[in-house]
């Protein structure tokens, strides 16, 4: 029997409980909250995609398209809030860094006015290293999939 105090904590995650887990900010924070949290498998992270999404007025100016190495790094910010809460991993004074993104494919544009769904699935753990794999849709339809290794790690000093 586990004690409350080490059992994982399945509750959904607002953008609050993200900034309080994640290093990320604005403009980089990629997800708008995470549904769907189960103990072993992952969780589903959720980003809303707004007009106002600073690097639309470039990546096009005519037809607004949502990066597609954004949409990898919201499956990775994703998986790594899901480690934090789940697994009650301190992220303290810690970055997760990729170590690898194998197989990404990117299937359809997203714009704005898209509600992009994250899932991120627990491949591998061996803590501090985790691997995934998401196969993010809008509408139904996926519109990326990739598998990543990631790992928590202090931040990489500064070289003066």
């Amino acid at each position: 029997m586990t004690d409350a105090k080490n059992s994982p904590n399945l509750k959904d995650m607002d953008v609050m409980r993200l900034m309080e887990v994640l290093p990320h900010r604005h403009p980089m924070l990629m997800v708008d909250k995470i549904i769907n949290i189960t103990e072993h498998d992952g969780a589903t992270g959720v980003k809303n995609v707004t007009a106002d999404e600073p690097f639309f007025p470039g990546h096009f100016p005519m037809k607004p398209i949502f990066p597609g190495v954004l949409i990898i790094e919201a499956m990775a910010q994703t998986a790594a809030a899901y480690v934090a809460q789940v697994e009650n991993v301190d992220t303290t004074g810690q970055v997760v860094l990729f170590m690898g993104v194998d197989k990404a494919r990117f299937r359809r544009p997203v714009g704005p006015g898209d509600q992009l769904l994250l899932p991120v699935k627990v491949m591998q753990r061996r803590p501090p290293i985790w691997k995934f794999t998401s196969k993010a849709t809008v509408d139904g339809k996926v519109v990326a999939d990739a598998s990543f290794t990631a790992m928590l790690a202090p931040p990489p000093e500064d070289k003066d």
